[in-house]
């Protein structure tokens, strides 16, 4: 389809069919291009997504897929009945991301100057809000189940297992809230272009894609706390080494304020991986994810001491002066 859509819509001859991700692609000898359906997408969105691809390619970030724009001069095309976006880049050869931090701290830099306020995707200070809305709609989930036999090996797994996680995303909050009331931002601490879930495949595997459609407007910690949680559960026993290079490689662009590093600690301290488990489990109607999920809560509860250790120790793995930058610590943890 992309192929037809390319030719009459852009006048553009792309012969090999490939898939990036979830998306449909193709390519030609100069350049890749990548299918988006944005049905139901509002035109304000893709316009902000559009001008800041645009504004991190101006800036020098040679990896931002960009928004084609048709012979009409629109980004935002119909075809067959539904709506898509186009994105291109030049076709170059992959080569693995070494320095991913390095490589991020650039990202990031680039994003803190976006010369515009951006709306549609900005995140910015609202972590707690979202928090606490996640929380309460578990708790409710999790008190309409409780005077009930549970009725599969998952339910009494999250009746079991969600008064630990909740204390643990209270702690969260209340870190988060503290640092918020006690200490100041620095320049480091403004927004940036961040993405949903960054982690060592977001910028891809085979072919190097930085995809708009990934993207939120946040503080920056927010990719690095999430790279770091997915490092730990993909290398449970030897993720140290890489989470402490990954730290020093960001640190060679860009050194972090003790309110970043607060910040970062406390979206590590919110249990996401449970929480995301939980309610992709009760969203899904597909019997192998249930599972799928069932194993990860499963996985997730068996390794919560592990998951405790790894919180105690982050500090002192990121090689963060805590004393100088008088960073506290979580009581409960260092028992």
């Amino acid at each position: 389809m992309l192929q037809r859509l390319l030719h009459q819509k852009f006048r553009i001859q792309a012969p090999r069919e490939i898939r990036i991700g979830p998306y449909e692609a193709c390519q030609n000898e100069q350049n890749i291009y990548l299918l988006i359906p944005t049905q139901n997408m509002e035109e304000n969105f893709l316009l902000e997504l559009d001008h800041l691809a645009k504004h991190l390619a101006d800036t020098g970030d040679s990896g931002v897929y960009q928004f084609l724009k048709s012979q009409d001069g629109n980004s935002v095309i119909k075809w067959e009945n539904s709506q898509y976006c186009v994105l291109s880049k030049k076709n170059v050869d992959r080569r693995p991301v070494k320095q991913i931090g390095r490589k991020l701290a650039k990202f990031h830099a680039r994003g803190r100057t976006v010369p515009f306020e951006v709306r549609s995707i900005n995140r910015i200070g609202m972590w707690k809000t979202f928090w606490e809305q996640r929380l309460d709609q578990m708790e409710k989930v999790w008190n309409s189940k409780l005077f009930q036999a549970p009725e599969n090996e998952f339910e009494r797994l999250f009746i079991e297992s969600f008064p630990y996680y909740m204390g643990l995303a209270e702690n969260a909050i209340q870190y988060l809230s503290d640092t918020e009331q006690d200490d100041d931002p620095a320049a480091i601490d403004s927004g940036t272009i961040c993405h949903q879930h960054f982690s060592s495949r977001t910028w891809g595997e085979k072919l190097l894609i930085k995809n708009p459609f990934d993207w939120v407007f946040d503080h920056g910690t927010r990719d690095l706390a999430e790279w770091t949680r997915d490092c730990y559960f993909r290398n449970i026993k030897t993720y140290e080494p890489e989470v402490s290079q990954f730290f020093q490689d960001y640190a060679s662009i860009s050194m972090l304020s003790s309110f970043s590093w607060r910040l970062l600690y406390a979206r590590l301290l919110f249990p996401l991986h449970y929480f995301e488990s939980v309610e992709e489990y009760h969203i899904t109607t597909s019997e192998q994810e249930r599972h799928l999920q069932e194993e990860k809560l499963k996985k997730c509860v068996e390794q919560s001491r592990e998951y405790e250790e790894f919180l105690r120790d982050f500090y002192r793995i990121a090689r963060v002066p805590v004393r100088r930058m008088n960073i506290p610590s979580v009581e409960w943890l260092q028992r």
